[in-house]
C-alpha cells in the first residue's frame, strides 16, 4: 500500500501548492512511483491549475480525471456521500503509486472552520497523515498600496493561535498529525515562529487533543518558509484574467512575468515616467496614446525601471497612427485592454493574487528553492517513512546529480548569453544552488533579455568576450600556448574574442571551473579550443565521449557515441578507461563490455580483432577492470543470455559500462534506446580533458543544460 500525505491549510492563501510542490519533489526523488490526487477541485468551470502543477513534475505518470475526488457542489448537496466517493477515487490512484501527495481545498467555497474540519475527515479517512500549512501573512491590508500580493505579517505569537486553532480542528476530525509548516513567515523572526508554533503543537500532543503520525512521545518537524514577494505576486496573465482583457500586442510568452507594483498613470506623461517602478503593471487610459508611447520608450531606453506589463482601460480603439508606431517600435511589453474604468481596473488589478504554475519558471524555481532551503528533507522522508529505493530512476538520478554538485558549487562559464535557453537554464542552476556561473555576452543585453524572459540571473557574472583587460591577458597566454604553430599576438587577440576560446581559456586560467556550450554552436567550435589550450590528461592519448543513459531502474554509460568516428584498438582501450573512470565519477560500479557483433572466441574478423586487442590492452593498463569482451549487448546485458553465451564472466549480464566499436554503432544505439526505451540520454559528457569542457547539443532543453551543467560541475571536484 502507498504511503501518502494529505497537505491542508487553515485558511485560503496560504500557499499551500508551494509545500505540496516541494514536497512531491522530495518525494519522487526516493520514491519510484508517486502520484497526486486532489479530494475537492478548486473549479468545476476550468481545469485546477494546482493539480496541473503537480501532474507536470516529472515522474507523475497520471491522467488529471483519476487525480480528482469529488467538486464543492457535490460536498455541499451530501458531505458524507461525496466522502465515500473521494475515498473510493483515491484508492484507485494508491493501487497504482509508491507514495501519494494528497492535496486538500482552498478554501474558495466554505467558510474556514468548517472547511478545515471536513479537511481533516478526509485525510482520517484516507489514512494520511496531515501536513498542516499556517499562512505567515494577514490579507487586511496592504504593507505599501503599491505592490501587489503584500500584505501584513503575521508575529510568532500570532501564528501560535492560530496554530491552536487549527490543531483543534485537527482533533475533531480525528486527523494525524505529520507536520507543520508556516508559510510566507516573517523571514526576520523565522526562528521565532517556529518556537511559537512548536509549543502550540507541543501543547496539543500533551493533552491529546491531537495525534502525532509516528505514535506518542513523538516530536513533530516544525519548518518556516519565508515569504518571496515573486511567489505572492500576480502574473500578468493573472491580471489580464482579473480584467476580463484581451492582449493587444506584446510578447505572449511574457504574460508569465509577475506584476511587483501598479502604477496608474492618470497624469501627464512628465508626471507619470518618473514613477515608474520595476516589474510594475501600468494602467493607463485608452485615450491617453502620448503617455503609452513614452511608457514604451522608457521601457526601451535602459534609463528607466522595467516594466512587466500595461492594461488600457477604457475600451477605446487606438488610432491608426498610434497602431502602426507601436508595430514599429517592436516593443515585447504586454499591452493588454480592457472595457473597465480606471477605478475598477486598479482595484481588480490589485485584488489579482500571485498562482504557482508550471509555465512560470521562475515561480517554480523559487518555490523548489525555498522548500530545499527551509525544509529539512531527509528529516521529511525519514518521518514519511518513506527510504531511498534501491532502484534508480531517470529523475533519482538527475536529482543526485544536482545535490552532488551543490555539494561544493564550482564555477561555470557559459559562452551562449544570447540563447534563451541557456539563459532559463542559468536562472534554473542559480536559484537551485547548483553551481556559480559566468555568462559571456555584453553586460547589458544579457541581463536586459533575462528581464524581458522574467527570469533572475542577477547572482550570475556577465563578462564581455570584448572586455580589454581580459583579452589582453588571454591573447598573451593563447599565443604562448601556439607559439610552435606560427601564431602572433595580433591574431590571438582576434582569436581568443571567440566565445569557445575566450571560455576555454578562462577555465585554462583558472577563472572558472568548467566550460558548457553547443547550443547555439558546432561540436567541432565547441571542443576545439579545448584541443589546442586544455589538452588531454597524461596517459589519455584520446577525448572521447558517453552518456548516462538513465533508463527505468539504473543508469547505464555509453562510450563514445560523439567524438571518435572509427577508433583504433589503442583508441578503444583508452576510451574504456576513461569510461570507466567516469561511471565512477557518478556513483556507477564500472563493469565494461568491449561490444563487437560476435561474444568470446565465436567470431573473427578485423572487427572482432580491434576489440579483442583493446581488450587485452584495457587488462595490461588497468588491471583493476572488470573487462569482458569481444561480447555482444544481448551477453552484457541479459544475464540469461550471459549464462548460455559467456557462463562465470564478471562482467557479462552485469555490465554498466558499453564501449561501441564505432561512432556509427554507438550513435545509432543510444538513439535507438532512447526513443524505443524511454530512457532519458544525458551527455554527451566529454571525457579526457585536463579541465572539464561539455558540448551540448543544438537541440538541447533548458533540463539538458541544467543537468550537463551539473555533470560539469561534479567533473571539476574530481579534478
Amino acid at each position: 500500500m502507498a504511503r501518502s500525505i494529505y497537505i491542508t491549510s487553515a485558511e485560503g492563501h496560504s500557499g499551500k501548492s508551494t509545500v505540496a510542490l516541494g514536497v512531491l519533489d522530495a518525494l519522487s526523488h526516493a520514491a519510484a512511483r508517486v502520484g497526486v490526487f486532489r479530494a475537492i477541485a478548486r473549479s468545476t468551470v476550468e481545469p485546477d491549475y494546482v493539480l496541473e502543477m503537480l501532474l507536470d513534475h516529472d515522474g507523475v505518470d497520471l491522467p488529471y480525471d483519476e487525480c480528482i475526488g469529488v467538486t464543492y457542489d457535490d460536498v455541499r448537496r451530501d458531505p458524507d456521500a461525496a466522502l465515500a466517493t473521494i475515498v473510493e477515487r483515491y484508492k484507485a490512484v494508491e493501487a497504482q503509486c509508491d507514495a501519494v501527495v494528497i492535496v486538500g481545498s482552498d478554501y474558495t467555497d466554505v467558510g474556514s472552520p468548517a472547511e478545515l474540519a471536513y479537511n481533516a475527515r478526509i485525510a482520517a479517512n484516507l489514512g494520511a497523515p496531515v501536513l498542516l500549512v499556517l499562512g505567515g501573512r494577514s490579507a487586511q491590508g496592504q504593507t505599501q498600496p503599491e505592490q501587489l500580493g503584500s500584505s501584513l505579517a503575521r508575529t510568532p505569537a500570532e501564528m501560535g493561535q492560530i496554530a491552536d486553532l487549527a490543531l483543534t480542528e485537527l482533533e475533531h476530525g480525528r486527523a494525524q498529525l505529520f507536520a507543520v509548516v508556516a508559510n510566507r513567515a516573517d523571514p526576520d523572526r523565522a526562528d521565532e515562529t517556529i518556537a511559537a508554533v512548536r509549543a502550540s503543537v507541543q501543547s496539543a500532543l500533551a493533552r491529546a487533543a491531537v495525534v502525532a503520525a509516528a505514535g506518542p512521545q513523538t516530536t513533530v518537524p516544525v519548518w518556516a518558509i519565508p515569504e518571496d514577494r515573486y511567489l505572492v505576486a500576480p502574473s500578468i496573465r493573472g491580471i489580464m484574467r482579473s480584467v476580463g482583457g484581451r492582449l493587444l500586442a506584446g510578447d505572449p510568452d511574457r504574460l508569465t512575468r509577475e506584476a511587483l507594483a501598479i502604477v496608474v498613470a492618470g497624469m501627464s506623461m512628465v508626471n507619470v515616467l518618473p514613477r515608474l517602478l520595476e516589474g510594475a503593471v501600468v494602467v493607463i487610459p485608452a485615450d491617453r496614446s502620448e503617455v503609452l508611447l513614452a511608457t514604451l520608450m522608457a521601457n526601451a531606453s535602459g534609463t528607466f525601471p522595467s516594466i512587466s506589463g500595461i492594461v488600457l482601460n477604457g475600451g477605446f480603439e487606438l488610432p491608426e497612427p498610434v497602431t502602426r508606431l507601436l508595430d514599429g517600435l517592436g516593443s515585447n511589453v504586454p499591452i493588454i485592454t480592457t472595457d473597465l474604468g480606471t477605478f475598477e481596473t486598479a482595484v481588480r488589478v490589485m485584488g489579482t493574487r500571485g498562482r504557482l504554475a508550471a509555465d512560470s519558471q521562475r515561480r517554480y524555481d523559487t518555490a523548489l528553492a525555498l522548500f530545499e532551503q527551509s525544509v529539512d528533507t531527509d528529516e521529511l522522508l525519514q518521518a514519511f517513512g518513506v527510504a531511498r529505493a534501491t532502484v534508480v530512476t531517470p529523475l533519482m538520478f538527475e536529482f543526485q546529480l544536482i545535490e552532488r554538485a551543490r555539494a561544493e558549487r564550482k564555477k561555470i562559464v557559459l559562452p551562449e548569453g544570447d540563447d534563451d535557453r541557456v539563459l532559463r537554464a542559468a536562472a534554473t542552476v542559480l536559484k537551485r544552488g547548483i553551481a556559480d556561473l559566468v555568462i559571456l555576452g555584453e553586460p547589458f543585453e544579457v541581463r536586459a533579455r533575462a528581464i524581458e524572459l522574467g527570469i533572475d540571473i542577477q547572482a550570475a557574472e556577465v563578462l564581455s568576450p570584448l572586455d580589454a583587460v581580459h583579452v589582453a591577458k588571454f591573447a598573451e597566454e593563447y599565443a604562448r600556448l601556439r607559439v610552435h604553430k606560427g601564431v602572433t599576438l595580433a591574431q590571438a587577440a582576434d582569436t581568443v574574442t571567440d566565445v569557445s576560446y575566450f571560455g576555454t581559456l578562462m577555465v585554462h586560467l583558472g577563472l572558472a571551473d568548467g566550460m558548457v556550450s553547443g547550443a547555439a554552436h558546432t561540436t567541432a567550435h565547441t571542443i576545439r579550443p579545448a584541443f589546442e589550450i586544455i589538452k588531454t590528461k597524461p596517459g589519455v592519448s584520446v577525448v572521447s565521449s558517453v552518456f548516462l543513459m538513465a533508463l527505468a531502474d539504473r543508469v547505464l554509460v555509453y562510450g563514445d557515441c560523439a567524438v571518435i568516428p572509427d577508433p583504433t584498438s589503442d583508441q578503444l582501450a583508452d576510451i574504456a578507461v576513461s569510461s570507466a573512470a567516469t561511471a565512477a565519477q557518478f556513483g556507477i560500479e564500472p563493469r565494461i563490455a568491449m561490444l563487437s557483433y560476435s561474444t568470446g572466441e565465436s567470431g573473427s574478423g578485423a572487427d572482432v580483432e580491434k576489440v579483442r586487442d583493446a581488450t587485452a590492452l584495457v587488462r595490461s593498463r588497468a588491471p583493476e577492470l572488470l573487462v569482458e569482451g569481444p561480447i555482444q549487448y544481448d551477453a552484457a546485458a541479459d544475464a540469461a543470455v550471459a549464462a548460455a553465451k559467456m557462463p562465470g564472466s564478471e562482467v557479462a549480464g552485469r555490465a554498466t559500462v558499453f564501449v561501441f566499436p564505432d561512432l556509427n554503432t554507438g550513435n545509432n544505439t543510444y538513439k535507438a534506446v532512447q526513443r524505443s526505451a524511454g530512457a532519458v540520454a544525458i551527455g554527451p559528457v566529454l571525457q579526457g580533458l585536463n579541465k572539464p569542457i561539455n558540448d551540448l547539443s543544438r537541440g538541447a532543453l533548458v533540463d539538458d543544460i541544467v543537468n550537463t551543467i551539473a555533470i560539469t560541475a561534479i567533473q571539476a571536484q574530481g579534478e
